[in-house]
């Protein structure tokens, strides 16, 4: 590697890692294509399912309880509003190192930064200070103002007190003012300027599609007939052996919807992934148009997902589910991989990215990591140390609870400290459907699962340990991280 590449990132927000995948039926070409000519990292995961701590740790390396980040920054319910004293983020090396570095669309990480204050040039910038993400109280003393609406109309959700939400609406047409064609235009301008220098340079492109609600231009929606979706294999969970409030938030909420809307959502669903694709392409062609292709390292990524209407659920929130965990990860970099077209499978996290741009920039540092490098797959090798299992940090999004969980190829338990927990066997029960916890058959399962869950939190300092009476709820409590 005698050249530092170029880096560009692509990141969506709440995009499904299963979208990207050749089984899947969402239409994504120019992924495909990306994927073709480099690598999938088809079990790729976020730490939290909520942006900000996801994103925080893609820019950090570092997991929630390292870098300090639990859930939305813009917003009063924020459990910290900013980075952690002494984190650095990736980006900031990378400036130091002679990269010319360029911020387009959603930060999110803290609302005491911005990206110009962690080595980036900005350009059209969201996600920071200056926005308050939910209602005000004088926006609720205006839907107090307003007749309470009675009657659902297509894809809406009735929630009195709060005003009516739609889950998916069709769009006449392509708005050329909306926040993700203004990035990427401006993305496309910035890589006609960086082409034209002569230092390595890094773009990061951050998008807010496929965010609910999903409303989508006609045209991407008409390339999806409704009577070739199919609803989830787990859409009729009833979730009797699962924590209560995952059945409120589906009865009370999102069973409202008919199964032809929930059909009709999941396709709004896949025609805005496609959406998105489509301007992904744009910025591909451009990337080929300057001749920069073969020295720039592509990623296609996501800060986590949407259930999409697994376990008749959509959005994301205190559900430890797949599908709003598994995040897409696609790489292509033709003068630094060794073979093309292939798929890994092994467990990956968005912590991994920030110690592998490093190292493909060539830049050396002694901090630690909560993710390791991915230049060994880039170069054919498969580590035989590489991680066996997967885990997550949640506190709660505007809600606050304490989970925590812990996945490995065969089992997947949920330390949940406000409700029942849950253990599932993934061979046997792939769609989460079967809940173990309290079958004393499994006892033994569930303390190696909570032997792995502490050893992991002891190693990244997370504090969910709590001994006191009324909160030493786990099966198995911190010491058996020290337990052989």
């Amino acid at each position: 590697m005698n050249k530092k590449p170029n880096i560009l990132i692509v990141m969506t927000d709440h995009q499904r890692g299963d979208t990207v995948l050749p089984e899947h039926p969402a239409k994504t070409p120019n992924v495909a294509k990306l994927a073709s000519e480099g690598l999938t990292f088809s079990n790729t995961f976020c730490p939290t399912a909520h942006c900000c701590p996801a994103r925080a740790t893609f820019h950090s390396g570092l997991y929630p309880s390292r870098h300090g980040i639990w859930n939305n920054v813009c917003n009063g319910q924020a459990i910290n509003k900013g980075l952690k004293q002494g984190v650095r983020l990736w980006s900031e090396d990378l400036a130091e190192n002679g990269y010319s570095m360029h911020f387009s669309g959603k930060w999110h990480v803290s609302s005491e930064e911005s990206p110009k204050d962690r080595g980036w040039h900005e350009h059209l910038v969201s996600g920071t200070a200056a926005e308050h993400h939910g209602k005000r109280w004088e926006d609720f003393k205006s839907v107090a103002s307003l007749p309470e609406q009675a009657v659902r109309g297509d894809g809406e959700i009735l929630r009195p007190g709060y005003s009516t939400y739609t889950l998916y609406k069709t769009l006449d047409e392509v708005k050329k003012n909306s926040h993700d064609e203004k990035v990427v235009a401006e993305s496309l301008s910035i890589l006609d300027d960086v082409s034209k220098g002569d230092k390595p340079w890094c773009l990061f492109v951050g998008l807010i599609g496929p965010h609910d609600p999903y409303n989508v231009p006609r045209k991407y929606v008409d390339m999806y007939d409704l009577d070739d979706i199919q609803l989830p294999k787990s859409y009729h969970d009833e979730l009797f052996e699962k924590p209560y409030v995952y059945r409120k938030m589906r009865d009370m909420r999102f069973g409202q919807l008919s199964s032809r809307e929930v059909r009709e959502a999941i396709r709004h669903f896949y025609a805005y992934c496609t959406y998105l694709d489509e301007m992904f392409g744009k910025i591909l062609g451009k990337l080929d148009d300057l001749g920069q292709k073969d020295d720039t390292l592509v990623l296609y990524v996501s800060d986590h997902g949407d259930y999409c209407g697994d376990h008749g659920l959509f959005a994301k929130g205190v559900p430890a589910f797949r599908g709003a965990y598994h995040v897409p990860a696609v790489v292509r970099w033709p003068n630094g991989l060794k073979s093309h077209g292939g798929r890994i499978d092994k467990f990956v996290s968005l912590a991994d990215f920030a110690p592998t741009f490093l190292e493909v920039a060539g830049v050396k540092t002694e901090r630690t990591f909560t993710g390791r490098s991915l230049y060994p797959f880039f170069e054919g090798i498969v580590p035989t140390d590489w991680r066996d299992d997967m885990h997550s940090q949640f506190n709660g999004v505007e809600l606050y609870y304490t989970q925590r969980a812990v996945m490995t190829d065969n089992f997947k338990f949920v330390y949940n400290g406000f409700d029942r927990d849950e253990l599932y066997n993934l061979k046997s029960d792939p769609d989460e459907m079967v809940n173990l916890a309290e079958e004393p058959g499994y006892m033994e399962v569930k303390r190696q699962m909570c032997r792995r869950m502490w050893r992991f939190a002891c190693r990244e300092d997370d504090q969910a340990t709590n001994p006191y009476i009324t909160t030493s709820l786990a099966p198995f409590g911190p010491a058996e991280a020290f337990r052989k």
